[in-house]
């Protein structure tokens, strides 16, 4: 069944040092910079997303899908495989191992119709080059699977943050905030670079600074550790207090220094990425982007930059590419391609 594994996590081995984006197939042996894969990881993630929605998949499937896409371009190039082609075979595996089963043909279909840009109901189903788009992806998805060594486990942010919710009954604003934030970090490469329960934090407390406002706790104060007194033993005669509202997801997840130290990294990396849309079009990301990271003891060069320049590019190359993906716009303040609604949402899991 979805949600199971039939034996003991080893997501582990997919946790990666931050450090390690610098030293990627696309990077060493094809000379693309990390700047311009980041962009077109988060290209591939909303052609994904979009490929996704159009199969009307559920959300398990598209992070599943979106994690095994970031886990590839850790061991092979962009330069040698596009990530349309990547996203469609992570897509299809994904149903498999989701139990919400597509044919070939439909996901090639709408890899076709995507790919082109035109309605997936526009294109019949004997398409042209339909052979074609399903050899792609059938071929695609044998390297996928040499990629991933048969590990289909995926721990997802959205089943810890479903904990969250039910523990604490929060504003839906703030649910539909942190879950919108989730969904963005699969066009990053976090999945990759911190466990599940790191992410969810960072998600829930940014979401939390951006429905209070300005005036609310900064970042800073919501992921300190706590004062030495907090940990002492409480007398049976005392009452134990709920934490304070601003810390619930720290307290939650009882999370150590160097916990902290990640959730910092992490809400430093989704702002990063935040800063890098365009706020003139994106205005809704403007808020959200403006609020001031936590600090960091580590000193690292930003992962994200402006992607203006480089979305500017793309669109002068489309025609003569074909690459008409899409920007990778923030989905922040909107719902696709799941909502937190649906509390049958089950961690997501691979067998094998």
């Amino acid at each position: 069944m979805p949600g199971t594994t039939s034996g003991p996590s080893n997501s582990s081995q997919w946790i990666l040092p931050v450090n390690a984006l610098r030293y990627t197939p696309s990077q060493t042996t094809s000379d693309i910079t990390l700047e311009k894969e980041l962009y077109d990881r988060a290209r591939g993630v909303e052609f994904l997303f979009r490929m996704g929605v159009a199969l009307q998949l559920p959300l398990s499937a598209l992070y599943t899908a979106a994690v095994w896409f970031h886990r590839f371009y850790m061991r092979y190039s962009m330069e040698d495989y596009h990530r349309q082609e990547v996203a469609a075979a992570c897509l299809f595996l994904a149903t498999k191992t989701e139990e919400c089963g597509r044919k070939l043909r439909d996901v090639a279909k709408v890899l076709c119709a995507k790919t082109v840009n035109m309605p997936v109901a526009d294109l019949p189903d004997d398409f042209k080059d339909q052979d074609q788009y399903q050899n792609a992806i059938l071929q695609t998805e044998e390297v996928l699977l040499e990629a991933l060594c048969f590990d289909f486990v995926v721990d997802s942010p959205h089943a810890e943050l479903v904990d969250l919710f039910d523990v604490r009954q929060d504003s839906l604003e703030l649910e539909e905030c942190a879950w919108s934030i989730a969904n963005d970090t699969a066009r990053t490469p976090l999945c990759v670079l911190f466990p599940a329960r790191i992410i969810a934090a960072a998600c829930y407390i940014l979401a939390q600074h951006a429905i209070e406002g300005p005036q609310s706790p900064s970042l800073d104060v919501r992921i300190a550790s706590p004062a030495p007194s907090a940990s002492l033993p409480t007398p049976p005669s005392h009452k134990v207090m709920p934490p304070e509202a601003s810390r619930f997801a720290i307290e939650h997840f009882g999370f150590n220094e160097v916990d902290l130290v990640s959730v910092a990294e992490v809400l430093n990396i989704i702002l990063e990425f935040y800063g890098a849309q365009d706020l003139q079009t994106a205005t809704h990301l403007g808020p959200v982007a403006a609020i001031p990271p936590p600090k960091i003891s580590t000193s690292r060069e930003k992962m994200y930059t402006s992607f203006s320049h480089l979305n500017s590019h793309r669109h002068l190359q489309a025609a003569a590419s074909g690459d008409t993906s899409g920007s990778p716009a923030s989905s922040h303040g909107a719902s696709t391609p799941g909502n937190p609604q649906s509390r049958g949402w089950k961690p997501v899991r691979g067998s094998g």
